[in-house]
């Protein structure tokens, strides 16, 4: 089934913290919160164009740290929700925050109005790589709030990030582990990008950073999104959802930047079975997949195919075919 999810931003509302790499105004393309009336109009002019057939809708406050609002303000923006919740139009409400923001008393608030899944911003499992990232909270915090979020009834989302300042490979790595260890019911998987008016495009800028590349992080993400899925854990997104004026030029300084990043994962962790699914045919080489994975299987600018045919040594057809399973089924990445 499909999850239909409604953004609500709220960028910086509730956040402590500056952290080095943020801009949610940039991230999100809103400049402000919405009021109470404007989220419930957001909802319903979402949900009346919605197909009902399979659908299962969400309510999703995203961009800044939900829990860390002021109460009134919280309890303000949930009551703008909780209605739809109530008549069954909305199947779950989804907020984000982070570790060191989740209390007894605020995970009561959100369990009285309907909320069902919380994720945290928890980026790293290194507190070196959270120190130099500006986070102001530790990999002990998230493992207290993991399991506090999971104790209360609450689906656990995880969200983490490659690339930060002091980070390598293997500590992303690790820090996937962990994530897995506290069993979450989705993941999402953010590179590392230079935003304008940050604290890390001031350390670009003066060379003390420098970001991941695009091959690197796609090739460092495939790893990832393969050890998650292997346990279970779908991963929902990879890459920001770019808003309009991320997309315009110089929004994003340097960094692995991409409109199509999780489908550039995607068809990198597609290539290795196809170079066993070959056909020879004489002339060329056919390979079938479900007409939903032909893009992935081809890849971006036909990179796939260039490697098929190299390792193949003749041409290659990729065919479209019913019959074929879909390689990463509806819980694959990009589904916001």
């Amino acid at each position: 089934m499909r999850i239909y999810h409604i953004p609500i931003f709220v960028p910086h509302k509730g956040c402590p913290h500056d952290c080095a790499f943020c801009n949610q105004k940039k991230i999100t393309g809103a400049h402000d919160a919405p009021t109470p009336k404007e989220a419930a109009e957001l909802i319903r002019t979402a949900l009346s164009t919605m197909k009902q057939s399979g659908r299962f809708a969400e309510a999703a406050f995203f961009g800044g740290s939900f829990t860390a609002i002021p109460i009134e303000e919280q309890e303000a923006l949930l009551a703008a929700a909780y209605p739809f919740r109530v008549s069954g139009e909305l199947d779950g409400i989804r907020v984000s925050t982070r570790p060191d923001a989740i209390t007894e008393e605020g995970l009561a608030l959100l369990k009285r109005y309907g909320v069902t899944t919380i994720e945290l911003g928890i980026q790293s499992m290194d507190n070196a790589v959270l120190n130099a990232s500006g986070r102001g909270h530790s990999a002990e915090d998230s493992l207290r709030a993991a399991r506090l979020v999971k104790d209360f009834g609450f689906d656990l989302g995880v969200q983490m990030m490659t690339g930060l300042p002091e980070d390598t490979a293997e500590k992303d790595r690790v820090t996937a582990e962990k994530l897995i260890a506290m069993q979450p019911a989705c993941a999402r998987i953010y590179p590392t990008l230079v935003l304008r008016d940050t604290e890390l495009y001031r350390r670009w800028q003066e060379g003390s950073y420098q970001p991941q590349g695009l091959e690197e992080a796609v090739a460092l993400c495939a790893e990832l999104y393969q050890m998650f899925q292997n346990q279970g854990i779908p991963v929902i997104r990879m890459g920001l959802m770019a808003s309009e004026e991320i997309c315009m030029d110089g929004a994003v300084a340097a960094g692995p930047c991409h409109p199509a990043f999780g489908e550039l994962v995607q068809s990198r962790i597609f290539l290795e079975p196809l170079k066993r699914l070959g056909t020879d045919c004489g002339d060329y080489i056919k390979i079938r997949v479900n007409p939903r994975d032909v893009s992935r299987a081809v890849g971006n600018r036909k990179r796939n195919l260039a490697a098929l045919e190299e390792h193949y040594g003749k041409p290659v057809r990729i065919w479209p075919d019913k019959e074929v399973p879909c390689a990463f089924g509806a819980s694959s990445a990009g589904r916001d």
